[in-house]
């Protein structure tokens, strides 16, 4: 009996002593996969040839992390590229300003120029510095709205008459730019979760985005929908054919940057910023030559279907 039971010990040594070595072996063989791949000398994940349920969990959290690691590594990189291009394209839209400032500047140096070439060029020179303040502010403004602490209070809000407030304000720049608004308001007010301001900030942008760029018929709609309370603003846009329209809302983004008095997509990125930090969204779609702009409002509690 007592030799049985050695017999059985020993066995049982032996049996775990194997898979002792053979848990080692493929402990050192997933190593030399991990060191592989973060040497980049092979794109190949860890997989276990042996069956043991805790070393299968273990490769399988190694490889989620190398994911991770993979993702966060592509997009620093879409953010530095983002960022080197930010800092070209405000380069540019200050420089070009500043330039012309200082080129009219020079002009009213001259003691040639006549007193009604002084106003003019004052003029000017005042027109491209309040466009370089603008410039400026908006670009601090979205960095502003960008940080973790920029507070919004979100509440109650009436939007069917917020709305109408907005666009009567914008009825004499609609008639300078010869646009014929096709406003759809439903009769009763609409309730949503939003801060007004933002809401304010947002649907100027917007509007503003439409009367530099848009001609003819503008289509502007607002109504409920089962848990939200959309916005749409439909116009042609023949100059973004063939664009990815998303691009619209990044930073200084433009359709063609050789035309000057084409904005630099600040206000709409700081309303799909401010969209964001009331939990709405702002989208953008191409259908041929018309351009939807559609923003989306979560509906107060009590106005939902």
């Amino acid at each position: 009996m007592l030799l049985i039971l050695t017999i059985i010990s020993v066995a049982t040594a032996v049996l775990l002593l194997v898979r002792l070595w053979m848990i080692r072996r493929e402990l050192g063989r997933m190593t030399g996969q991990l060191q592989g791949y973060n040497e980049q000398a092979t794109g190949k994940k860890i997989d276990v040839a042996l069956f043991d349920a805790k070393l299968e969990a273990l490769a399988g959290q190694i490889n989620r992390q190398s994911h991770l690691l993979l993702e966060a590594g592509a997009y620093r990189k879409v953010i530095e590229n983002e960022f080197r291009q930010a800092v070209a394209n405000i380069s540019h839209d200050i420089r070009t300003p500043l330039t012309s400032i200082f080129g009219y500047i020079q002009l009213l140096e001259s003691e040639s120029i006549t007193p009604e070439e002084k106003l003019e060029y004052v003029a000017i020179v005042k027109n491209r510095t309040k466009r370089l303040q603008a410039l400026l502010n908006d670009f601090f403004e979205l960095s502003v709205i960008e940080s973790l602490d920029y507070p919004l209070t979100t509440e109650k809000l009436g939007m069917t008459s917020l709305l109408s407030d907005i666009l009567v304000g914008f009825y004499d720049s609609f008639s300078e730019r010869d646009i014929i608004p096709d406003i759809r308001l439903p009769d009763g007010n609409i309730f949503v979760y939003a801060d007004e301001s933002a809401v304010r900030r947002v649907v100027e942008n917007l509007l503003v985005n439409t009367v530099k760029h848009a001609t003819g018929q503008v289509e502007i709609i607002f109504k409920r929908q089962r848990e939200t309370a959309s916005l749409t603003i439909v116009n042609d846009a023949e100059e973004l054919a063939g664009s990815d329209v998303s691009l619209l809302f990044d930073r200084f983004y433009t359709a063609d940057r050789n035309r000057s008095a084409q904005a630099s997509g600040l206000g709409l990125s700081i309303a799909k910023s401010l969209m964001i930090k009331m939990g709405g969204t702002l989208t953008a779609e191409l259908n041929g030559v018309k351009l939807t702009m559609t923003c989306r409002w979560k509906l107060a509690a009590e106005a939902q279907i």
